[in-house]
C-alpha cells in the first residue's frame, strides 16, 4: 500500500507540472516610435504582468515611425510573423481595416460586464479609433500640435514671454527679431517632415479639409490650403527659418538656439529632459489661421488586436484595455507629453488628478483638447504615397524651390491621380 501510494503521489506531482494552475498564454506586442514609447510601453506591460500572471507580454521590434509600422503590419498580415497586437497611427487605421487586418472589438465590448463609459472610454473617445462606425481599436496615445518657445530669447527679442503670440502674424515678427539676435540664433522649427499632421494643423486650423465630402475631390488646395502654404512661405522669407531636417531642429531647440518650435504635444517630456536649466521652457496653443472654426488634427495610435485566434484573443482584449485605460493612461501623458484619452485617468486623483496643476508645460495640448478632430485618412491602398507626396511638396516650399502656389497644385495633381477611381 505504501508503494502504492508513493506510486500516486509521484503521478500527482507529474501531472501538476504537466498541468499547472493557470496555463501561461504569450502575447507578441509590435510598437511605432521607441524614442517615444519604449519606457512607457516596459512600464505598462510590467504592470499588466504583475496583474496578469498568466499572460506574458513580448514585444517584437519596434518600426521608427508610424508609416513604417503600418507597411510592417501589412507586409507581415496573415503570416507567422504577424503580432498579436499592434499600436497604429490613427491615421492609418483605415488602410488596416480596408484589408481586414484589425479584429472588431464590438463582440469584446458587448461581453464586458462594466460598460465602456464606466471603464473610462467616452463615446468621443471611442470613435478615435473607428472606421466607418467599426471600433477597430482603442486610441493609445492623443496628441495634438503646440507652440514650444525660448523664453530666454522671446525676451531677449523684446517679447512678453508672459504673453505668446496669438497669430501667426505675431509669430512670424517675433520670429524675425529673434533671428535678427545673431549668434547662431534661429527663429521657428516648424515640423513639415515625415507626415501630413503638421500640414493638417494649419489647413484645419483654416477651417479647411483635405477631400470634399465624398472624397471625390481633392479639397486641400482650395482658399484654406492657400493660407496654410503661405504660412510656411512667409516663416522662410520673414522670419528666416531654416531648412532642418526633424533631428536638427531638435537639436537646434534644445541646446537653447531656436525661437520657436511647433510640433507634437507627444515630444514634450523628452523636450524637457533634454533642455534640463539650459533656458526657461514654455509652451503655449498653437495659432490657428480661423480662430472660431479652427481645428486641430489628432494624433497619436490605437492599440489593435490582430491575432485570429480565439484562445489568445480574450488575453489580447485584457491587454489593450489595460493599456489605453487609466492606468496606461497614467504612464503615458507624464511619460511623453500626450492628453488623456480616458477619462477616469483624467478625473481620478489615483491617476492624473493634480498632475496638470503641478506640470504647467502640459497645459496647452490639455486647452485644446475641445478642438481636436480625426487625423484625416486618405481612402485606398496608396495612404503611404498621398502623404509623401504632401510632405514633398511642403519641402519645395520650405527649401524654396517652389512658389506656395505652384506647391500646392502640384500636391493636389498628384494625390488627385492617387485617390481610387469612384
Amino acid at each position: 500500500m505504501k508503494h502504492f501510494a508513493k506510486l500516486l503521489s509521484a503521478a500527482a506531482i507529474t501531472m501538476a507540472a504537466a498541468f499547472p494552475a493557470h496555463a501561461e498564454t504569450t502575447l507578441t506586442v509590435h510598437y511605432p516610435m521607441p524614442g517615444f514609447f519604449k519606457d512607457v510601453m516596459d512600464k505598462v506591460s510590467k504592470k499588466f504582468m504583475e496583474e496578469n500572471p498568466d499572460i506574458k507580454i513580448e514585444f517584437a521590434n519596434p518600426s521608427p515611425t508610424y508609416e513604417e509600422g503600418i507597411q510592417t503590419i501589412m507586409r507581415q498580415a496573415g503570416t507567422s510573423e504577424m503580432p498579436d497586437l499592434t499600436f497604429i497611427g490613427l491615421n492609418r487605421l483605415r488602410m488596416a481595416d480596408e484589408r481586414s487586418i484589425p479584429v472588431d472589438l464590438a463582440p469584446f465590448m458587448a461581453k464586458d460586464k462594466a460598460s465602456m463609459a464606466e471603464q473610462g472610454f467616452s463615446d468621443t473617445i471611442l470613435k478615435l479609433a473607428q472606421v466607418n462606425g467599426k471600433q477597430v481599436g482603442l486610441a493609445f496615445a492623443t496628441s495634438n500640435p503646440i507652440m514650444y518657445y525660448n523664453a530666454d530669447l522671446v525676451k531677449a527679442a523684446g517679447g512678453n514671454p508672459d504673453q505668446p503670440p496669438k497669430t501667426w502674424d505675431e509669430v512670424i515678427a517675433l520670429g524675425a527679431k529673434i533671428k535678427a539676435l545673431g549668434n547662431g540664433v534661429d527663429s521657428v522649427d516648424f515640423r513639415w517632415q515625415g507626415d501630413d499632421w503638421m500640414f493638417s494643423a494649419l489647413l484645419f486650423g483654416a477651417g479647411g479639409t483635405m477631400l470634399s465630402e465624398d472624397e471625390s475631390k481633392v479639397a486641400f488646395n482650395g482658399p484654406e490650403g492657400q493660407k496654410a502654404f503661405a504660412v510656411l512661405d512667409r516663416l522662410v522669407k520673414e522670419a528666416g527659418m531654416p531648412v532642418f531636417t526633424k533631428a536638427a531642429g531638435e537639436q537646434a531647440f534644445v541646446a537653447g538656439k531656436v525661437g520657436f518650435a511647433f510640433q507634437t504635444t507627444g515630444a514634450l517630456a523628452n523636450t524637457i529632459k533634454n533642455v534640463g536649466g539650459k533656458f526657461d521652457l514654455r509652451t503655449a496653443e498653437i495659432p490657428l489661421l480661423d480662430p472660431v472654426n479652427g481645428k486641430l488634427p489628432t494624433g497619436g495610435n490605437a492599440v489593435v488586436i490582430l491575432t485570429k485566434d480565439e484562445a489568445k484573443q480574450d488575453a489580447a482584449w485584457k491587454f489593450a484595455k489595460f493599456a489605453a485605460g487609466p492606468y496606461g493612461a497614467s504612464v503615458v501623458v507624464p511619460g511623453t507629453g500626450y492628453v488623456p484619452n480616458n477619462e477616469l485617468a483624467a478625473k481620478s486623483p489615483e491617476y492624473l488628478g493634480d498632475f496638470y496643476a503641478r506640470n504647467p508645460l502640459f497645459q496647452a495640448g490639455l486647452k485644446q483638447m475641445p478642438r481636436m478632430i480625426p487625423w484625416y485618412a486618405f481612402p485606398g491602398s496608396n495612404g503611404v504615397r498621398v502623404t509623401q507626396t504632401i510632405v514633398d511638396n511642403s519641402s519645395r516650399v520650405v527649401d524654396q524651390s517652389a512658389k506656395p502656389e505652384e506647391a500646392l497644385e502640384d500636391a493636389a495633381k498628384e494625390v488627385k491621380r492617387l485617390l481610387p477611381r469612384s
